[in-house]
């Protein structure tokens, strides 16, 4: 069994930045991914970014590209998400998943074993 927490949202002007954590515990999980999701009002979960812990591949939806990093501590057994210049259309609740083999589309969310209780991102105008 794997406990993602989230920590670190909260309420930044726009174009603004904010480091998101996810800290996670249970088992051994140096070979799988982990990502970012996020969820709007009304919306559907929507991904974000996810990172390969093996070869430390990064990806991106369009829509964060070149304004949020993904990143990861093996020792700490936690994934970052830094988000940089941050939008009103960011504002959404961010969850971490993780998940435990390969996958052909780390985009879906139905491919993620665990996930964290989300922490809040409000972008204020």
């Amino acid at each position: 069994q794997v406990q993602l927490v989230e920590s670190g949202g909260g309420l930044v002007h726009a174009g603004g930045p904010l480091r998101l954590s996810c800290a996670a515990s249970g088992r051994t999980f140096s070979s799988y991914a982990m990502a970012w999701f996020r969820q709007g009002p009304g919306q559907d979960r929507e991904y974000v970014a996810h990172i390969r812990w093996s070869a430390a591949f990064t990806y991106y939806a369009d829509s964060v590209k070149g304004r949020f990093t993904i990143s990861r501590d093996n020792a700490k057994n936690t994934v970052y998400l830094q988000m940089n210049s941050l939008k009103p259309e960011d504002t959404a609740v961010y969850y971490c998943a993780l998940v435990a083999r390969n996958s052909r589309n780390y985009a879906r969310p139905n491919e993620y074993d665990y996930w964290g209780q989300g922490t809040q991102v409000t972008v204020s105008s």
